[in-house]
């Protein structure tokens, strides 16, 4: 298991030996490509991954062939398909490698096991799952009721480090705007800070 998983669920929980051994046994490194896939559409996602290095991101392709990025997760996140896990049908998503990038995989057997085995795990991932359903609702608010350069700025204040790390493109999909609409607000934002 990777040093800063288990630096990560030390910060989170109290693991003891045995806890972690038993996680250990059941974690599997994957390393990925930049551009490789974790999960493409079609897929069943039975595992939950946990990043390690580097960063996802988790997106549909619409009948136009244009992406929709719903989700990044960079290092100390975690990423999968919540819906094709719970309900085990084929996912509508892809996730892939923005960077090269190291997750620890867990299956979904596997990782009910670890949350009966050890409950503090199991309550870990409850907290985090309602953390989640907080951004989420955050995320349509500022869809659904901020301008293009409110999104952009909301955007640069929650994942300053987003900002650096993936290509432009990538971001505007994101904010749900055309990668000239983004260039535009950059340089307007840019002017108004000088």
């Amino acid at each position: 298991m990777s040093d800063s998983f288990y630096i990560y669920l030390q910060d989170k929980i109290a693991l003891s030996l045995d806890d972690y051994k038993i996680i250990q046994r059941v974690s599997r490194i994957r390393k990925l490509r930049k551009g490789q896939y974790l999960l493409q559409e079609g897929e069943l996602c039975n595992f939950v991954a946990f990043v390690t290095q580097g960063c996802l991101r988790n997106y549909r392709v619409d009948e136009k062939g244009e992406e929709h990025i719903v989700y990044f997760a960079t290092e100390n996140y975690w990423s999968g398909d919540r819906e094709s896990y719970m309900l085990q049908e084929p996912s509508n998503y892809y996730i892939d490698a923005v960077t090269d990038s190291e997750v620890i995989q867990i299956t979904k057997d596997n990782f009910e096991m670890l949350c009966t085995e050890i409950p503090k795990l199991g309550e870990l991932v409850n907290v985090l799952i309602q953390k989640s359903f907080i951004v989420s609702q955050n995320r349509i608010h500022s869809a659904i009721s901020f301008t293009a350069e409110e999104k952009y700025l909301d955007f640069l204040k929650r994942r300053p480090k987003l900002a650096t790390l993936v290509p432009q493109h990538m971001i505007a999909s994101y904010l749900g705007m055309t990668p000239e609409t983004l260039s535009r607000i950059r340089n307007t934002t840019k002017k108004k800070r000088s």
